[in-house]
């Protein structure tokens, strides 16, 4: 297989240096002409496969509210696993109408407030939430419904990110019956069930597990029609292609994985009479290679390691803009933007300010004289990374860059200040005097 393009947005020196100058640093990067054509060769792969065919943008990757805009201008459904980022859609412009509401644990306020907004659909995920929405549709109009199921497959991926397994939190688990009931209630209460849902996992450089996934709900749709007569609308297969984080990444280019998924679909259809919309909902895939974070290097610092040295660079960032190296062991390309890279390279580990080990990225090649001052740009990091941020060590979030197609640079999310920090908290005024008594 040929190599793929590396076609990852990245900045050019001259951009990395006005973005640290007019906006500071940390600083999140988005390209938008980068994001709007991983759209458009996503829908236009998924379409060249199948034409009744959908794309669903998945917020939960990045749900800034100028890039739930711009995927909504490129025509895709918004895909939302929460009220709050329910809420952003609608803020961003998003009619209701065009949105999806996820969720293992909806509470019975984030459900009426979905019906009551008019939500396009909601994704269900357990027998209570059918109780609720029965019960919440005397009183609102009843939105279209799908049924998350479980279709027992096991991805390669990171643990924390499977969730297609018979043993996981989401859906209904098609081996135990669970799907099937599930099914028959639905009908039984008269609710509008359109079809049915699986998201098997992410980051998946090998599909084999999400078009395995795609064909168990595709059979268990023409097992339904055949015992109960129902004849699914609609078949959300989920998101989950991997992208390019690093060289050893090579994930299926969109156009095979979209022929492939379509096919293994069909074939589990055929013969059922069924030809349902079929759905995709990406996240990752469509922002995460569209984005970069700018850090400036600080400390270098060179100490003892086994079989010889270690040499730390590091950032003004870490943990609090960016956990997924805590968390999963996730790893970045990392480059030196400013001054350009060039010369004989040494190896360095990039680290946080934060008071943990805060290894961010580990043996990283950068130009051996990298040091205080130089810009680093991280690419990959427009999923997962603003909308994971955090206040730890009481670090505000960064501010969010969009490089406009017109090659300007437009905030689209400014930095947390001090006091928006602390603008949630109050001390009791009793503890103020027992502070100026223990002073005194």
């Amino acid at each position: 297989m040929a190599e793929p393009q590396d076609d990852r947005f990245r900045l050019e020196p001259d951009q990395a240096l006005i973005v640290a100058e007019r906006f500071g640093t940390p600083a999140y990067v988005v390209g938008e002409a980068h994001f709007r054509t991983r759209i458009r060769r996503y829908r236009a792969a998924f379409q060249a496969a199948y034409a009744d065919s959908e794309l669903t943008f998945a917020s939960k990757a990045n749900s800034t509210l100028a890039l739930i805009a711009i995927a909504h201008q490129e025509g895709c459904l918004i895909d939302t696993a929460s009220e709050g980022e329910f809420r952003a859609a609608l803020a961003a412009g998003v009619p209701a109408s065009r949105c999806h509401l996820h969720g293992n644990n909806k509470s019975v306020e984030e459900l009426a407030f979905a019906m009551g907004q008019g939500i396009g659909q909601i994704v269900v995920d357990h027998f209570d939430e059918i109780d609720a929405i029965v019960a919440l549709s005397d009183r609102r109009a009843c939105p279209e419904l799908v049924l998350r199921l479980a279709p027992g497959v096991d991805p390669v991926t990171h643990a924390k990110i499977s969730t297609g397994q018979a043993d996981t939190k989401f859906g209904f688990n098609i081996a135990d019956g669970s799907a099937e009931e599930a099914t028959k209630r639905c009908l039984q209460k008269g609710l509008p069930l359109a079809g049915f849902h699986c998201h098997v996992g992410s980051q998946l450089l090998d599909p084999e597990a999400q078009i395995s996934g795609g064909q168990l709900v595709a059979e268990f749709a023409a097992r339904m029609a055949r015992d109960h007569g129902f004849q699914s609308s609609i078949l959300n297969v989920g998101g989950g292609l991997g992208i390019r984080y690093t060289d050893r990444d090579v994930p299926m280019s969109v156009e095979d994985y979209c022929a492939e998924l379509v096919a293994a679909i069909q074939e589990a259809l055929r013969g059922s009479g069924l030809r349902p919309r079929l759905v995709q909902e990406p996240g990752r895939s469509l922002i995460g290679e569209s984005g970069v974070t700018l850090y400036r290097v600080g400390v270098r610092k060179m100490v003892p390691a086994k079989g010889g040295s270690r040499t730390y660079l590091s950032v003004d960032g870490g943990l609090s803009d960016n956990p997924r190296p805590a968390l999963y062991g996730a790893k970045y390309p990392v480059e030196r933007v400013s001054p350009a890279s060039g010369g004989p390279e040494a190896v360095f580990t990039v680290s946080g300010k934060h008071c943990e080990t805060d290894r961010l990225f580990e043996d990283v090649s950068l130009p051996e004289g990298t040091g205080r001052g130089d810009l680093l740009q991280v690419l990959c990091t427009g999923a997962y990374n603003s909308s994971m941020a955090s206040n730890y060590n009481r670090y505000p979030r960064p501010t969010t860059v969009l490089l406009s197609e017109s090659g300007e640079f437009e905030v689209v999310q400014r930095p947390e200040t001090w006091d928006e920090m602390f603008a949630r908290e109050s001390i009791p005024g009793r503890l103020r005097r027992e502070a100026v008594g223990a002073g005194n």
